[in-house]
């Protein structure tokens, strides 16, 4: 037997109503705010700040393309791909759909590190855009996964702490990226196979088990 509509909307939005309740009490766990210090809202504000519109992320695709080789290259292009991708999926049907005010929560006696944006809270696009850059980073060049992943999470945590994400905006917001980064390397894939040379992966050129010295005993 199938419920009745109001029945339906009513048990949603109660759902919604202790979704909210949890994830607001999360938030206040998990930022801390009653042992803020003065340098955990400096280095979490900055780069809170240096994501704003994947600046960041940029900066750091421009290292890796001038000194990682083909190789950085490739992972370069994944990255800001897998950003892209990511972006379009949370700013427009995402949001759009859910539609999630902000936290409005009470930080006491100190003030907000970060303006609340205007727009929608789920999902966390600054989450999504770092998880989606990191990803594509280290499928292509495992070398340097460890540092852009923990840049990354620095960043999606930062929105947390400065109180303008719910916790579960950020955990869906990552795996967001994680699709993202992933359909990105699906697409340079078929983008290198269609014939575009600078996408195609790097050869693994190792070390030689075996080798050929060539002597001239004139030499």
């Amino acid at each position: 037997m199938v419920a009745p509509v109001g029945l339906r909307r009513r048990g949603s939005a109660r759902l919604r109503r202790h979704g909210n309740a949890v994830d607001g009490w999360l938030l206040g766990r998990l930022s801390g705010f009653s042992a803020r210090t003065e340098l955990s809202d400096l280095v979490l504000t900055t780069a809170s700040r240096m994501a704003n519109r994947s600046r960041l992320w940029l900066a750091v695709s421009a290292v890796l393309a001038g000194t990682g080789g083909r190789r950085g290259r490739r992972a370069a292009a994944h990255g800001l791909l897998g950003i892209a991708i990511a972006s379009i999926a949370v700013n427009g049907p995402l949001k759009g759909v859910w539609q999630r005010p902000r936290p409005q929560i009470d930080l006491g006696p100190r003030r907000r590190v970060l303006p609340v944006p205007s727009s929608f809270s789920f999902p966390s696009g600054h989450s999504a855009s770092a998880v989606a850059f990191a990803t594509g980073v280290a499928l292509e060049s495992p070398a340097v996964a460890l540092p852009v992943g923990a840049a990354a999470a620095v960043v999606a945590y930062s929105r947390i702490h400065a109180g303008v994400h719910y916790p579960s905006d950020v955990v869906v917001g990552a795996g967001v990226g994680v699709l993202a980064g992933v359909a990105a390397g699906r697409v340079l894939a078929v983008a290198a196979a269609l014939g575009a040379p600078l996408l195609a992966r790097a050869p693994d050129n190792g070390v030689p088990r075996r080798a050929v010295v060539l002597t001239n005993r004139r030499s």
